[in-house]
């Protein structure tokens, strides 16, 4: 073989081993680059035995991959103290608060409270989510059926910062025309509560607000029901009647508890929103609009494999009360998402045509 010819073999050779080579650099670097646009984000909720939690866990298991966000779901004390860690904690891009929350803040900062509107005015919402059950649990042999017989009742409503505690307390001034006596009250975790009201009877009342089926009680054993009982709530009763406009009545269901009720009854509820901050940071507005769009394609999975809780949940975004505003990447995302999906046929989603 020629001089030239081997010279020429050896250049190709070489030329083939650097394109080879170009083409591994090419694809390690097109990996970390897609681990690297793996935003880390977390989510605010509740106790991780709660119905928040769960939702949190079902938006990081089914909507934040296809996001490219990697989430973590954070347990919290509750609504109240999700409002201050959106706003203060970093990391912290989404909460699930509860509306009478978010409305006692947006008041607060409509009085002159600088701190509350500090706090609230740049939040901002992505989903008006699902009603949240109100579990008023006394002991079984309790005297005490319906909400409106607590008046005199020592009440646990729950950590100081969570959403629980806001509705025991702002229900009961509706219901009772005054705040609830200090030596009533108590601020003990749900299942510190629960054994006091059982052990020691120091609490007659537990305040667990939380989706049904709240895991604390639907993992209750049949054995739950010559302990505890769950009280009603009476819309007519003339007590009730102030409630009604910031909480609504709903069913409760013996489907939820099987192991504690035989029966449906009425109790009351609160809505729930999933927020963010008004950001403003080009890299963020990007994967909170993907997010959006995101929640819009995989919310048929979220209805069929998430918490029970997501049937309730509609993507329409209706209008909000005032203070409160949509998050607009995100809006405009769930609101052109929505309307493709309005407009596809059953043929084309056969044919995966789509998203």
């Amino acid at each position: 073989m020629h001089t030239l010819d081997v010279t020429s073999l050896r250049i190709r050779a070489i030329t083939k081993a650097c394109t080879t080579g170009a083409m591994v650099l090419a694809v390690t670097l097109g990996l970390a680059g897609r681990a690297w646009a793996a935003a880390e984000y977390k989510i605010v909720t509740a106790s991780d035995k709660g119905t928040y939690y769960a939702i949190g866990k079902d938006l990081a298991k089914f909507v934040a991959p296809d996001a490219d966000v990697q989430l973590e779901v954070v347990a919290t004390s509750g609504s109240a103290a999700n409002v201050k860690l959106l706003r203060y904690e970093p990391g912290v891009k989404l909460a699930v608060v509860q509306a009478d929350v978010f409305q006692a803040f947006v008041d607060r900062a409509g009085s002159g409270n600088n701190e509350a509107a500090a706090m609230v005015r740049p939040l901002r919402v992505i989903l008006p989510l699902y009603n949240t059950e109100i579990h008023y649990i006394v002991r079984a042999d309790s005297p005490l059926n319906y909400i409106h017989d607590i008046k005199d009742a020592k009440i646990n409503g729950g950590l100081v910062g969570s959403g629980a505690a806001l509705i025991t307390h702002t229900l009961y001034r509706m219901m009772f025309n005054g705040p609830m006596p200090e030596p009533q009250a108590s601020f003990m975790s749900n299942e510190e509560a629960l054994v006091k009201l059982i052990s020691d009877k120091s609490v007659d009342v537990v305040v667990v607000a939380a989706g049904q089926p709240a895991p604390l009680i639907a993992n209750m054993r049949p054995e739950a029901q010559k302990f505890i009982k769950l009280l009603k709530f009476d819309p007519d009763h003339p007590a009730s009647k102030t409630a009604m406009g910031t909480y609504t009545p709903a069913k409760m269901l013996a489907a939820s508890y099987p192991n504690l009720l035989s029966e449906d009854f009425t109790t009351i509820s609160v809505g729930a929103f999933l927020v963010t901050y008004d950001y403003n940071l080009k890299d963020t507005i990007s994967h909170l609009a993907r997010f959006g769009r995101s929640l819009c394609q995989n919310f048929s999975r979220l209805q069929a494999d998430g918490h029970p809780k997501w049937r309730e949940v509609s993507l329409k975004l209706p209008e909000l009360g005032n203070g409160w505003a949509y998050f607009s990447p995100t809006a405009r995302e769930l609101r052109t998402c929505a309307a493709t999906k309005k407009r596809c046929s059953a043929e084309e989603r056969i044919l995966g045509l789509c998203n």
